[in-house]
């Protein structure tokens, strides 16, 4: 089950859902669904619920019904429970494919098997390899403000109230949370062959706590919610009582090489789809560092010229000089707001891609938020049964500390110049532009949510700022260059500090000194490489290489007959297929459609 769902979320980099205006707000109804797409949603129920059933918090936020007042199932042996389930769904679909003909509905069929077998091997997997450790702050504070948000229907907040009570035991038949995760941990603490979490994760989850208990609070009174004092006053009492225990049992057994076991990092790499070696990807990657640098180099002056950034050659010093153009906490939101409008009519004039017709929503981040996910990031809307509810762009200030002091403050997202590529990357036309295009379009479930790769996902946000890159001030365009940069950088160090292959601190100093973070992203980055999302960073540079290959190729083929709004458009209707699949479709489809030939 955890695979699967840790992949879809880390993904978009967060599970929470969007807090901004009501659903009323859609323009514009949902098209009728194809017969070949409906038949094949009917067929992922049974896969939908094997994953429901052991985490409604995910039901909950993808729009799946009637799981909004349950919590997480940490009872006794869930990981072999939770495969039991998914091997009998991904039985039926495997009886379903045998008896189907509609080469459709086939591939959806071969989709979701392989998402249930990928989520059953990586739960084998950390079950041989790892102690079983849950950061249960974080846990209820995303299953409560994934229903306690403005575009939850007013009917299904309460519950949320009804979850909370489950999670600390107030409901008959719930047993408190903290306490299942306690045993999960205990049960095979003997066992000399597995590994306990890195201590810096713990040591950053045990910070958080109060921040998430804060959250949640906040959260009941901005909605009254009645009734919910004893519940919340339970809820503190408890998670202090369980980060007591952290401290005393988990802690002694933390590990402090952050190093996953080989098989386990393999898994993750396997899991965002990564289809290359690590070690070939680091060549690649170290190359494109190397050339972006350059093309940084060589438009320093121009940028340092355009943007009245004086004494400023090298690359490094234009990007501290772009970076003192701060936006004060009243104007950001209203700022990047002013950078949509003006990306959507690039878009428009330049015939990039067609846009959804829902308004985009950009917010910032609140403290416990920033906690759980302290990234930029894309909150997703339901993708079943969605009556209008949008995606988000989420934007963090700053990376909560972890009590030693260090610094949290952002300056690399609240420059004027820092807004364009975040916004084509996390907005239009990056993931909330792809993610309301297939609730718009009506894209099948196992090729939105099943299919959910990492390296689609990332790789289509990366090229979008690649694509929009041409269209922006001079200071916008040097940020475009350093976040490729980043990601060129986190193609290689992600797998060289799993590997054993380079010191934390040499790739601080690359992201500082060369890639021009703060000391708060800088942290956030190597937070995500050894302990948030080991792997997951990859998926950036090397989906971003895929797609300017396929489009390349198809370029190539079509020549003049090459129209990029089409063959964009295109790419967001095949969902989230990864790459071998994607580059199908359009070898199969797109290119003989538009006049090229076949692949023979």
């Amino acid at each position: 089950m955890k695979p699967l769902i840790a992949g879809i979320a880390l993904a978009i980099s967060g599970v929470v859902a969007a807090q901004a205006a009501p659903a009323s707000a859609s323009t514009s109804a949902t098209p009728a669904t194809p017969g070949w797409v409906a038949k094949s949603n009917a067929d992922a129920q049974p896969l939908l619920k094997a994953l429901a059933d052991f985490n409604p918090e995910f039901a909950s936020q993808f729009g799946f019904p009637g799981f909004d007042d349950k919590a997480i199932d940490l009872k006794p042996n869930v990981g072999e429970r939770s495969r039991a389930a998914l091997t009998a769904a991904r039985d039926q679909l495997q009886k379903k494919l045998a008896a189907e003909t509609d080469p459709d509905v086939r591939q959806d069929l071969e989709i979701m098997i392989k998402a249930a077998d990928r989520s059953i091997e990586g739960s084998k997997l950390n079950e041989q390899y790892l102690l079983s450790y849950n950061d249960i702050g974080q846990t209820i504070f995303q299953g409560e403000f994934t229903l306690l948000q403005d575009q939850v229907a007013p009917a299904r907040r309460p519950a949320a109230l009804k979850r909370l009570q489950c999670y600390v035991g107030m409901t008959p038949g719930c047993v408190p949370v903290t306490k299942e995760a306690q045993a999960l941990f205990q049960a095979k603490l003997g066992d000399a062959k597995l590994i306990g979490p890195y201590k810096v994760e713990v040591e950053q989850n045990l910070a958080n706590t109060g921040r998430y208990v804060d959250g949640i609070r906040k959260l009941y009174a901005k909605y009254k919610i009645d009734g919910a004092d004893p519940a919340l006053d339970t809820l503190q009492k408890q998670l202090n009582e369980y980060d007591a225990w952290v401290k005393s049992t988990v802690l002694p057994h933390a590990r402090t090489d952050f190093r996953l076991p080989p098989a386990v990092y393999a898994n993750n790499l396997k899991q965002v789809g990564l289809d290359i070696s690590p070690q070939e990807l680091i060549k690649r990657a170290e190359l494109e560092f190397m050339e972006t640098q350059a093309q940084m180099q060589m438009m320093a002056p121009d940028v340092a010229k355009a943007e009245g950034i004086k004494s400023a050659t090298d690359y490094r010093d234009v990007i501290k000089g772009l970076k003192k153009d701060q936006l004060d906490r009243d104007s950001i939101e209203p700022y990047y707001h002013q950078v949509i409008g003006k990306i959507q009519d690039i878009i428009r004039e330049q015939g990039i891609v067609s846009l959804p017709n829902r308004e985009m929503i950009m917010r910032v981040a609140s403290e416990a938020e920033s906690a759980a996910e302290p990234a930029p990031h894309m909150d997703p809307p339901p993708l079943i049964d969605n009556h209008g509810e949008r995606g988000a762009f989420v934007l963090p200030l700053g990376n909560p500390p972890n009590g030693k002091g260090d610094n949290q403050a952002y300056d690399d997202f609240t420059c004027k110049s820092c807004a364009w590529t975040l916004v084509a990357h996390e907005g239009r036309p990056g993931h909330e532009l792809q993610f309301s295009a297939m609730v718009e379009h009506g894209v099948s479930l196992a090729r939105s949510l099943f299919a959910f790769n990492s390296v689609n996902v990332e790789g289509w946000a990366l090229y979008s700022e690649y694509m929009m890159m041409p269209y922006e001030p001079k200071g916008g365009q040097m940020i475009v260059l350093q976040l490729r940069l980043l990601r060129a950088a986190r193609a290689f160090l992600d797998p060289m500090l799993n590997l054993g292959l380079i010191t934390h601190d040499r790739a601080h100093d690359i992201l500082v000194n060369d890639v021009g973070l703060s000391e708060a992203f800088a942290r956030e980055e190597l937070d995500r490489f050894t302990f948030r999302s080991p792997g997951q960073a990859t998926a950036y540079f090397y989906g971003y290489t895929r797609l300017l290959e396929l489009r390349a190729h198809t370029q190539i083929e079509l020549g003049d007959r090459f129209n990029l709004k089409q063959f964009n458009d295109f790419l967001i209707a095949q969902g989230l297929l990864p790459p071998d699949q994607l580059a199908e479709a359009v070898d199969t489809q797109f290119i003989p459609a538009h006049g090229g030939k076949r692949p023979q």
